[in-house]
């Protein structure tokens, strides 16, 4: 099933993508970085993965078009995490949604977002991935995060894997660090986002609905 949602948030209007498999174990929202969008080539691939193997997704747009054109509302976190707070409660009240274990996967600034959500849903989030993230950006949050959470980091992204090491220190619940080899900030390079898949795929399996996994498929 795939159908695009037009949610409400206050005095805008955000459209999104929800895309469900037969029999889905779960449903993973994401979070997109500052000046990305529900269209993200690197987000969907992760997306598509998932959804091969038994996870909704839905990938939405936190920011109007219009409002995308302030640079400084790309970097507004807490209006960012506000408003993934307020669509997945919408998410939750859907019925065929409801009783589905819920997971966040954030890229770049969105993975602050995602990691201030969960703080605040507590409980309704199962399980958190950061991709190439910012946790640091929600510092001050993460000590009250209850999900188990991923930092997904490229080896050779420096400054944002020293970031993510220090915010891997204020996170008290169940957490890791990977470090893909060779890769850069967006995982660019050859093979590099396909593991940054697995890896996620392999987290939501543990900890949103844990299972007898068979190899994943691409």
């Amino acid at each position: 099933m795939n159908d695009s949602l037009k949610i409400k948030v206050g005095e805008v209007v955000l459209e999104g993508e929800l895309t469900m498999p037969e029999n889905p174990s779960g449903l993973i929202i994401f979070s997109h970085g500052s000046g990305s969008s529900r269209f993200s080539p690197r987000n969907r691939l992760v997306s598509q993965f998932l959804n091969k193997n038994g996870f909704g997704t839905f990938l939405f747009d936190l920011l109007t078009q219009e409002e995308d054109q302030d640079y400084e509302r790309r970097f507004d976190i807490e209006l960012l995490s506000r408003r993934l707070e307020e669509v997945t409660r919408y998410l939750l009240k859907l019925p065929e949604l409801k009783n589905l274990p819920l997971g966040y996967f954030g890229a770049s600034t969105g993975a602050a977002s995602a990691l201030i959500a969960a703080s605040k849903l507590q409980n309704k989030i199962k399980a958190v991935v950061s991709r190439g993230g910012r946790p640091d950006m929600a510092s001050g949050y993460l000590e009250n995060v209850k999900a188990p959470t991923l930092l997904i980091v490229g080896e050779l992204d420096f400054d944002v894997l020293n970031l993510n090491k220090q915010a891997l220190e204020e996170i008290s619940e169940k957490k890791s660090l990977k470090i893909v080899e060779g890769a850069t900030h967006l995982f660019e390079e050859p093979g590099t986002l396909e593991q940054v898949a697995e890896l996620s795929l392999d987290w939501f399996n543990q900890n949103l609905k844990p299972k007898t996994q068979s190899h994943p498929v691409f």
